[in-house]
């Protein structure tokens, strides 16, 4: 197959890999299970307080950025094992990185969904 020409069959084999891709992050990496249950414990509670188009963007974003910085992290990690699995502070750092970038996604994340949440449910009571 001519890797220049465009062709739907190789763009669904693209879709293919990401999946893949998607499905190995969540058997393999623990943090990622952890995200995808608060994901969904997250969307079960918008549909039932009837979020606007609004803030569901805002969820459906930072849902989005903690899952897109946990999939860069691992990423980073396997690679970085590949590449020298004894330890190394410059490897060490770079692992640090990544996983602070997933911290400071989690974070804004709460940080997000506190400020959608938390006045509703102070409505509630």
């Amino acid at each position: 197959m001519n890797p220049n020409k465009f062709s739907l069959k190789s763009r669904f084999g693209s879709f293919r890999f990401a999946l893949n891709g998607l499905l190995s992050l969540l058997k393999n990496e623990h943090n990622s299970r952890i995200h995808l249950l608060v994901a969904i414990v997250v969307i079960i509670t918008g549909i039932i307080m009837k979020l606007d188009h609004y803030e569901w963007s805002l969820l459906v974003i930072v849902i989005g950025i903690v899952f897109l910085t946990e999939l860069l992290n691992s990423s980073l990690e396997s690679l970085a094992d590949l590449i020298n699995p004894e330890w190394n502070e410059m490897i060490m750092r770079a692992k640090d990185y990544s996983a602070a970038a997933v911290l400071i996604a989690a974070i804004v994340a709460i940080v997000v969904g506190g400020l959608i949440f938390i006045p509703k449910l102070s409505d509630l009571i």
